[in-house]
């Protein structure tokens, strides 16, 4: 009986120990947390912001201190057709193509509103020239540069629980399906 005992307590040893070993590597590939530009909360890759893709010119996901000051250089890169100002098309991703035509765009990020002063949707010449100054309002914690987080501001979390204890999407709160529990 101790044998026995003794047997399946080191097979569910060795279990754990593979699953532990195989949570630590995953967690290495990605230093644990999500890819960039990963899926969203349903399942679609949003794309980046032409405006983040401009100013963050080392593509590290970081607006340093030298590309907050070389921002008024990289927002013209983005001026499409020449007249001096940024229009919601040259600074924002297109919506998809499937999109219907009277689609919402998502909020304004972080980073256009700061760009665009007076909140017009044009980010103009004199805006364009104040890049540096207006960039700088976003560095919350005063390091000199800006993270995800400052310029976009932060990702919306799980959805917000109802009163019954479940999510609004009818699921009870620890994000299990709605329904009996699967057959083990």
């Amino acid at each position: 009986m101790n044998t026995k005992l003794n047997t399946k307590m080191k097979t569910t040893l060795a279990l754990l120990t593979l699953a532990a070993s195989a949570l630590a590597a995953s967690a290495q590939d990605n230093n644990g947390s999500p890819p960039k530009n990963g899926p969203g909360p349903r399942g679609h890759h949003p794309p980046p912001l032409p405006v983040v893709t401009a100013l963050d010119t080392n593509h590290d996901g970081v607006i340093d201190s030298n590309e907050i000051a070389n921002a008024s250089a990289a927002l013209k890169t983005l001026d499409k057709n020449g007249d001096g100002q940024l229009t919601a098309d040259e600074y924002l991703p297109p919506l998809p193509k499937d999109a219907p035509a009277d689609a919402p765009r998502p909020p304004t990020p972080l980073i256009i509103k700061a760009l665009d002063a007076n909140g017009d949707g044009v980010i103009d010449s004199n805006e364009i020239a104040n890049a540096p100054t207006a960039l700088k309002t976003l560095d919350k914690n005063g390091d000199g540069q800006l993270t995800r987080n400052e310029y976009l501001g932060k990702r919306p979390g799980p959805p917000p629980q109802n009163s019954n204890g479940g999510n609004d999407a009818g699921g009870p709160p620890d994000g299990t399906p709605p329904g009996p529990p699967p057959d083990e």
